[in-house]
C-alpha cells in the first residue's frame, strides 16, 4: 500500500497518534524525520517489493539498508540478498549483502536522496529459496521541505 502523495502516513503530532504500528511498504513522516521498515520476507527466487511509496512536497536525505536473509533458528545460515532501488521505475541503486557470514557483511547501507514527488520502489531478491531465512529493507532519513 503506497503512501499518499502528500508524503507519509496518517496520524497526528508525535506522541499523540504517530506510534509504530508495524512494518509496511509506506514511508512514515513525523515532523522532519521519515522512516520505512519492510518487516521480514522469506528468502525466495521470486522478487518481492519490500517498500513502495511516493514522496511528497519535500526531499529526503538519509540511508537505505538491505539485510541478508538470515535463518531465525541458526544465524550461521544466511542467503545472499540484493535490493534494487527504483525511482519512477528506473533502477538507481543496487545493494547486495552476502550470504557467507565469514567473508561478507550481512547488512549493507548506502546514502540516498529522494527528490520531491518521486515514486520509490525497493525490490528484494535472494536468488534462492530458503523459507526459514528472512530478509528486510529500510529507509531512514531527514525531511527537507521545498
Amino acid at each position: 500500500m503506497a503512501a499518499p502523495s502528500g508524503g507519509g502516513g496518517g496520524g497526528g503530532p508525535v506522541g499523540f497518534s504517530n506510534s509504530f504500528v508495524g512494518p509496511q511498504e509506506a514511508l512514515e513522516v513525523i515532523g522532519n524525520h521519515a522512516y520505512a521498515y519492510s518487516g521480514l520476507f522469506p528468502a525466495s527466487t521470486t522478487e518481492t517489493t519490500a517498500l513502495s511509496f511516493t514522496s511528497g512536497n519535500y526531499y529526503l536525505v538519509g540511508d537505505v539498508q538491505v539485510n541478508s536473509a538470515i535463518d531465525d533458528d541458526n544465524p550461521e545460515n544466511a542467503t545472499s540478498t540484493s535490493l534494487n532501488i527504483k525511482f519512477n521505475g528506473t533502477s538507481i541503486l543496487l545493494l547486495g549483502s552476502g550470504g557467507d557470514v565469514t567473508r561478507s557483511k550481512l547488512s549493507i547501507r548506502s546514502k540516498i536522496i529522494i527528490p520531491p514527488y518521486t515514486e520509490v520502489e525497493c525490490v528484494l531478491d535472494n536468488g534462492s529459496d530458503a523459507p526459514d531465512n528472512y530478509a528486510s529493507a529500510s529507509i531512514v532519513g531527514r525531511i527537507y521541505r521545498s
